[in-house]
């Protein structure tokens, strides 16, 4: 099954729609013939000056045509952009579903801008296959068989020459064309998926890039991208006229044909002398038919590699398999049980978590730490249902996680993560994304127990200031405490605070692990963290290394005895020290 098939199998076709599209611009294309066939005969017959009223039905015909050409062509056109439209409108939702039940864990192969390019350039590249190609063909076969019948009707031989033109201008020009722009359209695909890419990590890398003086290097390989692009463009117009210039060449042949056979014709007394006109100018009002053709060849192949990419999306192995019956949410309280817990990124890699267990009871805090690698994050991943385990069990209230709805999961374990994203609005909206019907009070509620509200009314706009494009306009600790409110407010029975001071200074990072900690006092949480400081505060640590859980207990019990939890708290105390960071940092907290 070719990747088109497969993609317009997830769409609802609307068949109706595109049926009459195709009628629609048939009879707006036979007006178009009928209305030279008309013309010409209405023509040779007013050269032999008979009474107008012999003429009239050929007058009035003329202006119907002429009338009905313009008036069909604007229905084809509305209705078959419409049908159209319904067909992207649902492909974008159905390839957006796919995206969504792989992110974030099974689209890390696709860099951004290209999976940008491949959501919004790719698929609006498949309305060629019913604009510029499927319905064309129809139209062309309808009115072209016609036109044939027609020419057959008046003169055998002209019918037998126009047949053979069309044949020329509908199926070898085309083909031609499309053999010619083959690797163009192809690579035109990849090359604008490139550019996009290229100019989206561009943008967003911009300060470094300037910082460190390889901006020009940068906009040199997106002068290059965009000058293959160009070339790619300018073989697929070259091939493109090169299809017109056959179809042209045809229907003008198919003329002097029409005119070689029409004239001995006419002196033999098979052919009324009137009807030479129709039979010589019929070519060139079918040749209007044709004239797309050979562009709905090339968006054939266009259109195939945008499917292909598409479909290279949509063919990824999910990283979580839904149940087809999923149980129902148990009641709070909840506990969340890991046992034996084993679980790769990979069907082929290692195991990234090798064995782990621990229970997350009822307003308990517990921390991870380890070294980079370890297996925190992966953690992480697969209680909120990103990742699959490979083995072992993960249960709410002793329900297995992987009987539930991930969306079900997620509404009973919330993310607070290091890089949380900030979206280009204002304060107050990023935070209300976790509860669309919070109030402002309600808001500023969950900014205090993130430790932020008083720095909020201290600014003109309060709620409503803009935070900028990836949160741009604050800071980097301003920015996770934004993103702690939001997880605060959406109050989640069980929340994942991943590396949430990662980015941040020594000083800042503990003052916030410190507050992140006060704001969840009561409520079950787990803090994954590679810094130490403040973990006396919580109710149980557990050590990872290579995946394992190598230690577990409370801060002093594991300080009480020779342990790797130790020997790394001791040193991150020895670091500190040297960088003459005292054990409180001075920082007043705000209320």
């Amino acid at each position: 099954m070719t990747p088109i098939v497969r993609i317009l199998r997830l769409v609802r076709v609307p068949r109706a729609r595109l049926a009459l599209a195709v009628g629609l611009g048939a009879l707006a294309l036979g007006s178009g013939v009928g209305l030279m066939a008309t013309s010409a005969w209405l023509i040779s017959r007013a050269a032999q000056h008979p009474p107008v009223l012999l003429l009239m039905v050929a007058i009035v015909a003329v202006r119907a045509f002429g009338i009905a050409r313009g008036v069909f062509r604007y229905l084809e056109r509305l209705v078959s952009h419409d049908a159209t439209f319904r067909i992207l409108a649902d492909l974008r939702a159905t390839v957006y579903q796919r995206l969504e039940r792989l992110a974030p864990t099974g689209l890390p192969v696709f860099r951004s801008g290209d999976l940008l390019g491949r959501f919004v350039a790719d698929v609006d590249a498949i309305q060629d296959l019913y604009l510029r190609t499927l319905l064309p063909y129809a139209v062309a076969a309808i009115v072209g068989g016609a036109s044939v019948g027609l020419a057959w009707a008046l003169l055998p031989e002209a019918g037998v020459i126009l047949l053979v033109a069309l044949l020329v201008a509908g199926v070898l020009a085309p083909w031609v064309s499309a053999a010619v722009a083959k690797s163009a359209e192809r690579r035109m695909a990849d090359l604008r998926g490139e550019l996009t890419a290229h100019v989206v990590d561009t943008l967003h890398g911009a300060p470094e890039l300037i910082a460190y003086g390889v901006a020009a290097t940068r906009l040199t390989e997106a002068a290059r991208l965009d000058r293959s692009l160009t070339r790619a463009s300018a073989r697929s117009a070259l091939t493109a006229g090169l299809g017109a210039a056959l179809t042209t060449l045809a229907g003008g042949l198919a003329v002097w044909g029409g005119l070689a056979v029409g004239v001995p014709a006419v002196r033999s007394g098979r052919l009324d002398g009137v009807l030479l006109a129709v039979v010589v100018l019929l070519p060139l009002a079918v040749s209007e038919v044709m004239a797309g053709l050979p562009l709905a060849a090339q968006a054939i192949e266009r259109t195939r590699r945008s499917a292909s990419r598409i479909d290279a999306v949509l063919e990824l192995p999910e990283p979580v398999q839904e149940p087809t019956q999923p149980a129902a949410l148990p009641d709070a309280p909840y506990v969340l049980t890991i046992e034996d817990l084993r679980a790769r990124w990979t069907p082929d890699g290692p195991d990234v978590l090798d064995g782990v267990s621990l229970t997350l009871e009822p307003g308990r805090r517990y921390a991870v730490v380890g070294p980079s690698g370890s297996g925190k994050s992966t953690l992480t991943a697969v209680l909120l249902r990103f990742l699959e385990p490979s083995s072992g069990t993960v249960t709410l209230n002793g329900v297995d996680l992987r009987t539930l709805r991930g969306e079900d999961v997620r509404k009973v374990v919330g993310l607070c993560a290091q890089d949380a994203h900030l979206f280009d609005t204002t304060i107050g909206e990023n935070i209300r994304l976790a509860r669309r019907s919070a109030t402002d009070d309600e808001l500023r509620d969950a900014l205090r127990r993130a430790r932020l509200l008083e720095w909020v009314e201290s600014l003109p706009h309060g709620l409503d200031t803009p935070v900028g494009e990836h949160g741009s306009q604050v800071s980097g600790g301003q920015r996770q405490r934004i993103a702690l409110a939001r997880a605060l407010l959406a109050d989640f029975p069980i929340l994942l605070l991943d590396e949430p001071a990662a980015h941040l200074d020594v000083a800042n990072a503990d003052q916030l692990t410190a507050d992140l900690l006060d704001a969840t006092v009561g409520r079950t949480t787990l803090l994954v963290t590679h810094r130490l400081a403040g973990l006396e505060n919580v109710d149980e640590i557990l050590v990872l290394d290579a995946g394992r859980v190598v230690e577990r207990g409370s801060h002093a019990e594991l300080m009480a005895r020779p342990t790797l939890y130790r020997s790394w708290w001791e040193a991150e105390r020895l670091q500190d020290r040297v960088l003459a960071i005292p054990a409180d940092h001075g920082v007043p907290r705000s209320t």
